[in-house]
């Protein structure tokens, strides 16, 4: 009998096993993904969902969620449609938290990189600087620039940007570290190549994956940051946010609660669906740690 008789033929599996077998390897990601995609259609559909502006005055205030049909989620004591801003809420804080999340780990990545390649005196100064932003009170320095650059979604991710690079930096640096004494940047010092090129095309795609996993949690980080200076009466007056959601229902909050639960609710589904996507990635980034789970 000839031997390609006995090759067993190899079927290609279908499309729903693959993602079976991918969600079954890392649930948190895939529930975090799954929870943070319902809340991006949420944000994106925001005008098609409601016709409302989240601004404007539509109905009798203090009606609860279910009590009228035009507004499944009741209104504010303004009369404002709570479920339009929660919708359209959402389109800020997902801005501010991936902005944040990618400035502040972009930051981190190159200084944390360089300082780890070059070492000696450029390791010094960058650690040096990244430790004095570290010592810096974060929201209370972002309060400061809030206060001092007027309140807007700019100086909220600026802030925010600024506080949460340095533990990005930190981490990055001594994966650097690591990368800069391999034998193929060893060879590539040794054939001449210029150090910002072994930087970009060795250390930082070597690193990169330590930087990215980071990028989730520092977007939640910003989205809570940004609900408590909403709440404080420090976010940006011209938009609708999460925070100054809560922080207008805290006056009716014996009374009408559900105008500071359903937005705090928004909040928390967010940031968790972000640290489990963050804990999907690192696993998937560190094989041992899957397999010891």
């Amino acid at each position: 009998m000839s031997d390609a008789l006995l090759t067993p033929v190899r079927t290609r599996q279908p499309l729903w096993r693959h993602a079976l077998s991918f969600a079954s390897h890392s649930p948190s990601l895939t529930i975090g993904a799954l929870l943070l995609l319902a809340i991006c259609v949420l944000a994106i559909g925001a005008p098609y969902f409601t016709h409302n502006d989240p601004l404007d005055m539509v109905g009798t205030p203090f009606s609860w969620p279910g009590a009228d049909p035009a507004f499944p989620l009741g209104t504010d004591m303004m009369g404002r449609d709570m479920f339009s801003g929660i919708a359209y809420g959402a389109r800020v804080s997902l801005e501010i938290g991936i902005a944040a999340g990618l400035l502040a780990t972009l930051a981190g990545l190159l200084i944390g990189a360089v300082a780890g390649f070059y070492g000696g005196l450029v390791d010094d100064l960058l650690m040096r600087i990244t430790e004095l932003f570290q010592t810096m009170p974060a929201l209370l320095f972002t309060i400061v620039m809030v206060v001092v650059l007027r309140p807007s979604v700019a100086t909220i991710v600026l802030g925010v940007t600024l506080t949460n690079w340095p533990q990005v930096a930190r981490l990055v640096r001594a994966e650097a570290l690591r990368v800069s004494r391999a034998e193929y940047v060893q060879a590539a010092i040794v054939t001449g190549m210029r150090r910002p090129r072994i930087v970009a095309t060795h250390v930082l795609p070597n690193v990169a994956t330590t930087a990215i996993v980071m990028i989730s949690i520092l977007a939640g980080n910003a989205i809570l940051t940004e609900a408590v200076l909403s709440f404080l009466g420090l976010g940006d007056p011209n938009v609708i946010t999460w925070g100054s959601m809560i922080g207008s229902g805290r006056e009716a909050l014996q009374t009408a609660w559900y105008m500071t639960a359903l937005p705090g609710f928004a909040v928390l589904v967010t940031v968790l669906s972000l640290n489990l996507i963050g804990n999907g990635l690192n696993d998937l980034a560190n094989p041992h740690r899957r397999r010891t789970r």
